[in-house]
């Protein structure tokens, strides 16, 4: 799909590439904001920002990187800008804007997971930032270290071990909550 895409970008038929970029990215960008944000709502309008991004944007795109890491690094950008605004707006920290989101998230009519899946999204929203982050692109996006790495501008090494102490935090507060 992304050939086909890469075509239409070069031949600057833009509108063309971006109906297929959005029919086909607009799950994965989607759910990739929504694990992030947690609310559907919120998802939903980050998601409308990311593709208006793309739209405006294509003309810039460069085959240096994937198309899907270009995509997913605007997405990744806008999810966070959002959340600190949402952060900075409450005066309070990034993880304490995702820990008061994670701690509404039963009440979010959109929510169906069950108590299991809502420890695990308090644990995840207890991270740092990073941690939360690499976490989610590898545990739940099933990226590669290196793709990550493209995405966040950050060392294999570092995403690793960013990974690792994600992962030590979460079953300790998994055992803590037991």
């Amino acid at each position: 799909m992304d050939l086909e895409i890469l075509k239409y970008i070069n031949s600057h038929n833009n509108e063309e590439a971006f109906k297929l970029i959005v029919s086909h990215y607009h799950q994965k960008i989607y759910w990739q904001i929504r694990r992030m944000v947690l609310i559907h709502e919120d998802a939903d309008d980050v998601t409308q920002n990311v593709f208006i991004k793309i739209y405006k944007n294509l003309d810039t795109f460069k085959n240096e990187a994937k198309l899907s890491t270009w995509i997913f690094r605007i997405t990744y950008n806008e999810t966070i800008n959002f959340i600190n605004k949402n952060a900075k707006e409450k005066n309070v920290s990034f993880e304490d804007y995702t820990n008061s989101v994670a701690n509404e998230l039963s009440s979010d009519e959109y929510y169906d997971g069950n108590e299991i899946d809502l420890k695990l999204q308090k644990a995840i929203a207890n991270l740092p930032e990073k941690q939360r982050i690499v976490f989610m692109m590898k545990y739940y996006d099933k990226l590669k270290y290196e793709q990550i790495s493209e995405i966040l501008g950050t060392s294999v090494g570092g995403l690793k071990a960013s990974y690792h102490h994600a992962v030590t935090k979460i079953k300790e507060f998994l055992e803590v909550e037991d």
